[in-house]
Parts: C-alpha cells; sequence; structure tokens
C-alpha cells in the first residue's frame, strides 16, 4: 500500500525542521543561505520550528520534543511539507515517539538524507512515501554553484505530472562544500570531477530491465535500525530496489561489505530486484575499485546472485547534486540501456 502526499505548489508552506543535529546554531549563515533558496528558487514560503535553530545539546537531550514537532508538522493543516536543516547520527532515537496514526492520516512531503534515512524509510515501510534527497544546508545551500540539471531535475520531481520521468546524470560532480565558516565561499563547492560515464548511469552486473519500489538510504545509519521493532519484516524486501550510501564518516570498502553481507545473510538479497549504490563519498579511484570488487564478490560469488541489477556511482546521497528519490514509488532499471526511470508521481 502506498500513501503518497498532496502535490507541491509554489507558494507551499514548507516546515523546516532539525530532527537530528544542530549545525544551523553552530553555521547559520550555510542555513539561511538555504532557506533563501528555498523561497527564491522554488518560491515556498518558510515555516522554521523550533527546532531548527536549536543547539545539538538541546536536541541531543529532547528526543520526544523532536518527533512531537514531526507529529505537529503532519498535523497542521497550514504546513504542506517538511524538510530537514541537515542530517546527525541519533534520529533513530525519536521513532518511539512518533504519531504514526496521525501521520498516515495527514500524509505530507518529507525530505532529507543521512541520519534521516531512520524516520524516511520507518514511515516508507508504514506505506508512506517519503523523499531521499538534499537537506537546507547540505544540497539546497548549494544549489546555484551545481550544475543547472540538477535544480531542472529537483522541479520535475517536485512539481509536474510528467511521468515516466527518466532520471539523468549530470556531467560533473563534487565531494562536498567549501568550509561552511568562510564567508567568502558561502555556498561554494568543492572541485568539480567528471562523470567519466556520463550520460548514462554505470551498472556493476544485470543485463535485464527490471522495476521495483525504492527503499533505503545512508547504509551506515541502516545499521543503527537492524533488530530493532522498525527494521521491515522478511515478506517486506520481495518488489524492492535497495537505495545504499555512505556518508563523510567514510567506511572503508571492506566494512561496507560486512554491511552489505549481512543484507544477504537475512535473506534479502534474495528477494530484492536491484541495488543502486550511490557515489561513495572522499573515495579514491583506488577505493572504488575496491569496493566494486567487494560488492561483485559478496553478491556474484557468496550468494551467487550474478544476475541481480547493481547500478553504481548514482547521484544521490552525500556527495553532490543529489537527486530526490521517492522512497516506494515504482522505478525501472535497464541495465542494457544504463537508465534509471522513475515511473509514477510520488504525490497524490
Amino acid at each position: 500500500m502506498n500513501i503518497k502526499p498532496k502535490c507541491l505548489t509554489k507558494q507551499a508552506r514548507i516546515a523546516v525542521v532539525s530532527p537530528s543535529n544542530g549545525l544551523p546554531y553552530l553555521f547559520p549563515e550555510i542555513y539561511e543561505l538555504g532557506l533563501n533558496n528555498l523561497r527564491a528558487l522554488f518560491e515556498f514560503n518558510v515555516v522554521e520550528m523550533p527546532t531548527a535553530r536549536m543547539s545539538s545539546e538541546q536536541l541531543y537531550r529532547n528526543p520526544q520534543m523532536r518527533a512531537e514537532e514531526l507529529n505537529e508538522c503532519f498535523a497542521n493543516p497550514n504546513i504542506d511539507g517538511i524538510i530537514t536543516s541537515i542530517g546527525g547520527y541519533e534520529s533513530i532515537r525519536i521513532l518511539p515517539y512518533l504519531d504514526t496514526e496521525l501521520i498516515l492520516q495527514h500524509p505530507k512531503f518529507i525530505m532529507g538524507f543521512s541520519d534521516a534515512t531512520t524516520f524516511l524509510c520507518y514511515l516508507n515501510t508504514l506505506g508512506l512515501v517519503t523523499f531521499y534527497g538534499p537537506s537546507v544546508m547540505a544540497g539546497i545551500a548549494q544549489l546555484r554553484n551545481l550544475p543547472k540539471k540538477s535544480l531542472e531535475q529537483m522541479k520535475t520531481i517536485l512539481f509536474s505530472d510528467k511521468y515516466p520521468f527518466p532520471l539523468q546524470a549530470t556531467s560533473q560532480w563534487t565531494n562536498g562544500y567549501r568550509d561552511w565558516s568562510d564567508l567568502n565561499t558561502l555556498g561554494e563547492c568543492l572541485p568539480f570531477q567528471e562523470n567519466k560515464h556520463y550520460p548514462h548511469w554505470r551498472f556493476l552486473q544485470g543485463t535485464t530491465t527490471v522495476q521495483g519500489k525504492l527503499w533505503g538510504g545512508c547504509i551506515e545509519v541502516l545499521e543503527f535500525m537492524k533488530g530493532t521493532d522498525y527494521w521491515p519484516s522478511p515478506d517486506f524486501w520481495h518488489d524492492k530496489i535497495l537505495l545504499f550510501e555512505t556518508s563523510e564518516e567514510k567506511p572503508s570498502p571492506e566494512q561496507v561489505g560486512y554491511m552489505l553481507r549481512n543484507y544477504g545473510m537475512q535473506g534479502i538479497l534474495h528477494k530484492v530486484q536491484a541495488i543502486l549504490f550511490g557515489r561513495a563519498k572522499d573515495y579514491s579511484s583506488e577505493e572504488n575499485i575496491a569496493l566494486e570488487k567487494i560488492i561483485l564478490s559478496i553478491v556474484e560469488v557468496e550468494f551467487g546472485l550474478n544476475q541481480l541489477v547493481i547500478a553504481f556511482d548514482v547521484d544521490f546521497g552525500h556527495t553532490d547534486p543529489k537527486l530526490i528519490l521517492p522512497l516506494g514509488t515504482m522505478v525501472e532499471l535497464d541495465s542494457a540501456e544504463g537508465t534509471i526511470l522513475l515511473q509514477e508521481s510520488p504525490f497524490q
């Protein structure tokens, strides 16, 4: 069952929340730049919630408050959507306090990435379409310095009814941003690198066209959820396409392999339709090659899944530009043509 939010429009009232970390408190200038881009580039009306500028210490001590604020955003008829300010490391602690019955009765657009993986995946497991995409400070604040196609694709996904819609790779990408404390380079990115596979997406294996519903996020954050009441049941996985990406903490290729192997041991890799791996942040060429080898060794050699479709270096997660990927919506992967197609609107 898919529960889709109402369509967004210009002048929509978008709540900004800090459900994980208080970086707007530490870096107000880059946060303000992100808010300004929400207003100027998308014509949203920004509603700053009380947590948005709280310190990390205040947020850390009050997981119930953070959850109740999300509950309030869903319940408030004057709020049309929710975007996180930034990620963090312990939003798993807010999950027990989410009013899931209320949230599912009042479905709304909610977007973030990294530590937001916890509540985006949990709510999607319950049926709500959620959005794995840029946050205010990381991805939105930098939009004027990213390839033009990035903003165009975001607007298409958020505002248009042009589906099926092919997700397009960009010709360049970057590992991150210039120092947020230097106001002279505010909103600028680290040097861009050429996408060697542009304009196609790269596939490590698979020769077929497959379809499935997106689910996943930051592979390290997903580790926080395993074994808890918020992890999906064994029958959840059959029509899914997994999303995995790595954070700025930069787990080694071997560590990513340890995490991936666990999905095999749970029987999940035998059930899913495909895997999308985001571009690994801060990896060297040698580390990227090592990651490819480990992924293929685990999937193909250890679990015998030599036809499981695997896309690699996809533009989502901790590098930029960031695609908006609607969790719970149907996607088609054509490994022969190197294409990724959103098959349905994520909105009602």
